[in-house]
């Protein structure tokens, strides 16, 4: 019986998410998207992603067998704060997450970085470039979000399969390094 695991993938508005989900998981994936009306101006900031036209409103869902022991099941948060109050639930029983960036909006993803830290669940940005454009390298990245310097930081595409299993397989490596860590840490009892 293979081990199951649950990854949450996070970022703010548009940053690729549901793309992620969709373009890893081997099920058809559980999608909340529901077209952008007349309600969301001036509430959602679609600065830099004016084409948008749907959004997640509850959650995606999506399952990837990494290897045959091993199942990750993959929870996609909305990126709208309007939508923030199903975070703690999603993110309960996490092993790790991902916290997804768009490097022309990066200012969207310090509260998903603030959430995991002060939660301390173990998590990797990846920097979605898209149409392929690496316009800063992982470092800038680190340096503008102000990532502690064991938080992997990935460049990939979300829209390519193997890009995007790369990302999970970092998200997976930090949670072993961190539950190590703890491992050979003193116990203070």
């Amino acid at each position: 019986m293979p081990v199951a695991l649950k990854i949450v993938i996070a970022g703010g508005f548009g940053v690729g998410k549901t793309t992620l989900v969709n373009c890893v998981s081997e099920i058809p994936p559980l999608q909340t998207e529901e077209s952008m009306t007349a309600r969301s101006l001036g509430v959602d900031d679609l600065t830099g992603i004016e084409g948008k036209t749907s959004t997640t409103v509850a959650m995606d869902f999506g399952r990837i067998t990494i290897a045959p022991e091993l199942v990750l099941y993959l929870f996609g948060t909305p990126g709208q704060d309007r939508f923030w109050f199903m975070w703690d639930d999603l993110a309960t029983g996490a092993l790790a997450a991902v916290v997804l960036a768009d490097t022309r909006r990066l200012e969207t993803s310090f509260a998903s970085i603030d959430f995991f830290e002060s939660r301390d669940v173990p998590f990797a940005v990846a920097v979605n470039c898209f149409d392929g454009h690496r316009d800063c390298t992982s470092e800038q990245v680190r340096t503008a979000l102000d990532l502690d310097p064991t938080t992997p930081v990935v460049l990939c595409d979300v829209r390519q399969r193997a890009s995007s299993k790369e990302v999970l397989l970092a998200a997976l490596e930090v949670a072993r390094v961190q539950a190590a860590h703890r491992m050979a840490a003193p116990s203070s009892r």
